[in-house]
């Protein structure tokens, strides 16, 4: 029996799923303080398990994108989610360091099943005036993700154990797989015996090359803000930790809405790249006037411009995902948005430490001017709109 494809129901879907595979991912460093209170783990130690599903994530997402191209959405979909509900199994039954990290390496591996694919479904099933609001949807994932271990994570731990935390991913991921099976289906494209070998886009064109670049340039403020926030606040202005982490659930929150927000945006204009170097260039000045908050020590404007800060930081996640897919095409879309996120990762593995180290040295303030040279080196790279993308990436689903 063949199923009716709805994507509003399906991109819904790809929410769950991503958010699911987010919640794996980022389960191990809400564990820290656990592990080191409870387990007696050194603090380097239960960082490194925190950090072992990136480096699981890092190395597999060009090959699940690859997948993706080859045997389409709904396959790898299916597979992954399955494969990364048995990788928390295998984490839940470790017994000891070296396994539960290569567990959780592999937890990591399989959870980037749903980075690419669903990308590529969702601009498979979407028609270009409704591509950046679905894309913008779907960006959400990571801070839902997020927001949902940093709430369930710790307790789950302290009252049951570090088996019942890592279990409440791997339950989200069963129940995402269920409603995968039932309403995710491939969109129609040309079958590759009728086509030729899709051209390489890298060749084609340099424009790839350098959103990806940009990503990396943008993903800096994103993640020396979210992680050093709490810092800033509790530390530099004496805020109550409670109030602090309130600031950065929020600033998470309203990073949500503010990719939907770009995302509708970039509809109405007909561009990805446009809006793109526009936040870019918002980056630019919040990032500076939150510094110039900090150097005067008002921490309220401070707070209300690390607010903003954050939200504009994560802006440029959903265009920059939505131009990749569109300008690599269907054939190269997977791999293409593979390389996009592993570039992301790499680069924000750099952040905890660089920013840190620099922090230690000239302070946050300083630090958040410092910072702004990422978003401004960006925006001259942001490639100029030749031949609309949306054009070449007509609503694949409904030919």
């Amino acid at each position: 029996m063949s199923i009716r494809p709805r994507p509003w129901l399906m991109l819904a879907a790809m929410v769950l799923a991503q958010a699911s595979t987010t919640v794996v991912a980022a389960a191990p460093a809400f564990l820290i303080v656990h592990l080191h209170e409870t387990e007696g783990l050194g603090l380097a130690a239960a960082g490194l398990l925190a950090g072992a599903p990136n480096l699981g994530l890092v190395c597999t997402l060009v090959l699940w994108g690859a997948a993706t191209d080859r045997f389409g959405e709904r396959r790898v979909i299916l597979l992954g989610l399955a494969a990364t509900a048995a990788a928390v199994a295998l984490a839940m039954l470790a017994q000891g360091f070296l396994l539960l990290g290569l567990a959780l390496v592999a937890c990591g591996a399989m959870s980037a099943c749903a980075n690419s694919a669903s990308g590529r479904l969702i601009t498979g099933w979407f028609p270009p005036e409704r591509r950046g609001l679905a894309m913008g949807i779907r960006q959400t994932c990571q801070p839902l993700g997020m927001a949902v271990a940093a709430l369930c994570v710790p307790p789950l731990a302290s009252r049951a154990g570090v088996p019942a935390a890592l279990a409440l991913g791997g339950a989200l991921v069963l129940v995402s797989l269920v409603i995968c099976a039932v309403v995710v289906v491939d969109p129609v494209r040309i079958a590759r015996s009728a086509m030729t070998a899709p051209a390489n886009p890298y060749r084609e064109t340099p424009a790839l090359l350098r959103i990806h670049l940009v990503s990396m340039l943008l993903v800096v403020p994103q993640f020396a803000l979210s992680t050093f926030g709490l810092v800033w606040f509790t530390v530099g202005f004496g805020w109550s930790a409670l109030a602090a982490g309130a600031l950065v659930a929020a600033s998470q929150f309203a990073g949500a809405a503010g990719r939907i927000a770009v995302g509708v945006w970039s509809d109405r204009v007909r561009s990805r790249l446009r809006p793109l170097r526009q936040v870019a260039i918002a980056g630019v000045a919040m990032l500076l006037l939150s510094a110039v908050f900090g150097w005067a020590d008002w921490s309220l404007l401070a707070a209300a411009a690390y607010l903003v800060a954050s939200c504009v930081s994560v802006a440029d996640n959903g265009l920059a995902f939505t131009a990749v897919a569109e300008i690599a095409g269907p054939g190269w879309a997977g791999r293409a948005l593979g390389v996009q996120n592993t570039g992301q990762f790499l680069a924000s593995a750099a952040v905890g430490p660089v920013i840190g180290g620099l922090i230690a040295l000239v302070g946050v303030p300083t630090a958040l001017a410092l910072v702004a040279l990422a978003p401004a080196i960006a925006i001259p790279l942001v490639p100029r709109d030749g031949r609309s993308a949306v054009e070449a990436t007509a609503p694949v689903g409904a030919r």
